[in-house]
C-alpha cells in the first residue's frame, strides 16, 4: 500500500541543535530509495508502507546509536484506495484552487 508521511523526528538529551541527527534520517531515507521532501519541521515521505515504517524504524535506531538517550517523533500518514496520489498532486489541487480563476472548480 502507498503512504504520505510527514516525519518529525526529535532526538532528546542531546543539547539544543539537533541537525546532525536530522542529516542521519535524511539519508537513511534517501538510501532506502524513498522519495523524501525535507521541510523546516520534517521530512515529507512518499513510497510503500512496509518501505517507509523500516525507514523510520532505521532512523530511531541509528539515532540511539549516534547517542540520543530518547527520541519523540511525531508522524501524520495519509492513504487512499480511489486513486494514485504523489506529493505533487497534494500540492498542485491547493495551488489550483489558490489561482482558480471565478467560477472553475478544481479535481479533488
Amino acid at each position: 500500500m502507498k503512504v504520505i508521511v510527514d516525519l518529525c523526528v526529535v532526538p532528546l538529551g542531546v543539547g539544543v541543535s539537533v541537525s546532525r541527527y536530522v542529516a542521519a534520517c535524511e539519508r537513511i531515507l534517501a538510501e532506502a530509495g524513498l522519495k523524501i521532501k525535507m521541510h523546516s519541521y520534517g521530512t515529507n515521505i512518499e513510497g510503500e508502507w512496509d518501505e517507509v515504517f523500516l525507514a523510520v524504524k532505521q532512523c530511531h535506531e541509528t539515532l540511539h546509536q549516534m547517542g540520543a538517550p530518547r527520541i519523540s517523533t511525531n508522524l501524520r500518514l495519509g492513504t487512499r484506495t480511489d486513486r494514485n496520489q504523489t506529493m505533487e498532486d497534494k500540492i498542485n489541487s491547493v495551488e489550483k484552487i489558490l489561482g482558480k480563476t471565478e467560477g472553475e472548480e478544481p479535481e479533488s
